[in-house]
């Protein structure tokens, strides 16, 4: 299995401060979803049937990436095209 493209450096600004705390819980997981779903791409995982939490955990594993909870693998399958 080819391995996932992995960014030679993220350059990230900080984030706006004020906000609610679940605002930053929801942008972070956002920002992983997003990462999860490219490298599921790039490993010809391209419909939401096949992405699987134990697939989608083991993308994660394979990336550097905490395992993602049950909420963020569903995340992933709604980024992923419905074909």
């Amino acid at each position: 299995m080819p391995v996932a493209y992995a960014p030679k450096s993220m350059r990230t600004k900080p984030l706006p401060a004020g906000m609610p705390r679940e605002w930053y819980i929801e942008h972070n997981r956002m920002r992983k979803a997003m990462r999860i779903a490219i490298a599921l791409l790039d490993s010809g995982v391209y419909t939401p049937r096949q992405a699987r939490n134990e697939v989608i955990r083991r993308v994660a594993e394979r990336i550097g990436v905490h395992p993602p909870s049950t909420t963020t693998c569903r995340l992933v399958r709604s980024l992923l095209p419905a074909v």
